[in-house]
């Protein structure tokens, strides 16, 4: 099983990952009020500013601080490996 960090010790399954997505849209919006509601909502944040929602097959919905950019890259990569803690810190800021 391949995990995918995101951030701050988080991470999810590559396998459940459904869709990675930018969290200023209104069906983003949705989604998250919608996870708030039926307690499916993670966040992964540790308090900094949601930059990405990965949405999972088992309707999970898990809130990360790091750029959809960014994690899509670290999917693609042959290894899903974590990262040091000083690389990471530096690609939220």
């Amino acid at each position: 099983m391949k995990l995918l960090h995101v951030g701050f010790s988080n991470s999810v399954s590559i396998d459940k990952i459904v869709a990675i997505i930018s969290p200023e849209s209104a069906v983003a919006k949705r989604l998250r009020d919608q996870g708030r509601e039926n307690n499916n909502l993670i966040d992964c944040t540790m308090g900094r500013k949601m930059r990405s929602m990965v949405l999972t097959d088992s309707d999970f919905i898990f809130m990360s601080a790091m750029r959809p950019e960014a994690l899509t890259q670290r999917m693609e990569k042959p290894t899903a490996s974590t990262a040091p803690e000083e690389i990471i810190d530096s690609e939220m800021e």
